[in-house]
């Protein structure tokens, strides 16, 4: 009952427009969207080295990368947290710039946090790309960036992949976010620190409604996301 209940205040509180929750839904989008586009301009990059490259001779460099990338990818939140609250507070080497408590420092958290998940997913994917096709693009004249390009293409499930993956990974987030936003209503207030605030108040069912909200939010991105998937197979066909 009391999950029904919630349900339905969920979806209540998302038809009635309620300002305060488009408030946290939207800033929870916002900084997640960010950290992924970020993460993904840095892990799609990382990822392609590591699915291309051939580590001949360098067997321990290539451990190492792929060390520090899986790493990253089990790397616990509350740690990231940690850590970028060290380097933001008034006594660390980033103090100055004023960021601890903003949106700007969940951002550079969650970018931490998605950039070895995309990384490590779509250097699977691009690994998974025949050699011969670059081998191919190469011998018809295509430039590195090219090369690239094709190559993400037809590993492009698998990179839709690695941005639901990072996608995930952030807006679910709760440690490194609560860390350096604090959790401060109407600026640094997200969905999963909400949560944890109306729990932590005994509004239990107000927290099953925020918890039922993100859900639904994660459901709809994954939706689009598969979408886009099945057209690329079926474009290939």
């Amino acid at each position: 009952m009391v999950l029904w209940t919630s349900f339905l205040q969920a979806v209540h509180l998302l038809v009635s427009g309620d300002p305060a929750i488009w408030e946290i839904i939207l800033l929870s989008l916002r900084t997640s969207g960010t950290a992924t586009v970020i993460g993904l301009a840095l892990g799609l990059p990382l990822g392609y080295v590591l699915g291309t490259t051939v580590f001949a001779g360098r067997r321990v460099m290539a451990l190492l990368v792929i060390l520090l990338v899986n790493t990253g990818m089990g790397l616990p939140p509350v740690v990231v947290g940690l850590f970028v609250w060290l380097s933001l507070s008034r006594s660390g080497p980033l103090g100055v710039l004023g960021l601890l408590f903003t949106p700007t420092a969940m951002v550079i958290a969650q970018v931490i946090i998605a950039t070895p998940l995309i990384a490590g997913v779509s250097a699977a994917a691009i690994a998974a790309v025949p050699e011969e096709l670059r081998l191919q693009a190469r011998s018809l004249g295509a430039s590195r960036l090219q090369e690239g390009l094709l190559t993400v293409k037809e590993a492009h499930a698998g990179v839709l992949s690695a941005i639901v993956a990072g996608f995930g990974g952030v807006i679910s987030e709760i440690g490194a976010v609560m860390m350096v936003g604090g959790n401060i209503e109407h600026y640094t207030r997200v969905m999963t620190t909400a949560i944890v605030l109306q729990s932590r108040m005994g509004r239990t069912t107000d927290a099953l409604a925020l918890t039922f909200i993100l859900l639904i939010i994660a459901l709809l991105v994954n939706v689009v996301l598969t979408v886009l998937q099945r057209r690329g197979v079926g474009y290939e066909r």
